[in-house]
């Protein structure tokens, strides 16, 4: 099964999870580069600001065609209980491309369900879904073969 590791991370939490899920799979990995700088304590706030006013941003133009894998992994932070603004618009930009998706989180302690939800509502319903503490992901404290057999 040729599976594709998309991910979104402004800390490198989520990246580390994404490089993990790729290592085991033997997938494509691709990150989402924002147009919009999140950087920094005022980019803090403007990802939070954007991320509760659901905005479509503009993102870099991705390598892969998520057409051309039997699975897409998509994976992002929690921002304001809300899911991180550059994987919604990477969802939107891709609407219809996806024969399978599997959704990946990671939030400091909450918003997973509503974050899960969000992006369920811009693509359609995952096989499978994981989420994990930035304490989880730092420390190495999980299991993900559940989540990607």
């Amino acid at each position: 099964m040729k599976s594709l590791v998309v991910y979104y991370s402004r800390t490198n939490i989520t990246k580390k999870l994404a490089e993990t899920i790729a290592q085991k799979t033997g997938g494509d990995i691709e990150q989402l580069i924002s147009k919009v700088n999140y950087n920094g304590k005022i980019g803090y706030a403007r990802a939070g600001k954007h991320a509760i006013s659901q905005k479509i941003i503009d993102i870099e133009k991705t390598e892969f065609n998520p057409e051309d894998y039997d699975v897409v992994y998509v994976g992002a932070p929690v921002w304001a209980g809300k899911c991180a603004t550059p994987a919604i618009s990477y969802l939107k930009q891709n609407e219809g491309k996806f024969k399978n998706l599997k959704f990946f989180m990671t939030a400091g302690s909450s918003g997973f369900e509503s974050s899960l939800k969000q992006m369920e509502k811009f693509s359609k319903k995952p096989l499978k879904t994981l989420t994990l503490t930035t304490k989880q992901v730092k420390k190495d404290d999980f299991n993900i073969d559940s989540f990607i057999e």
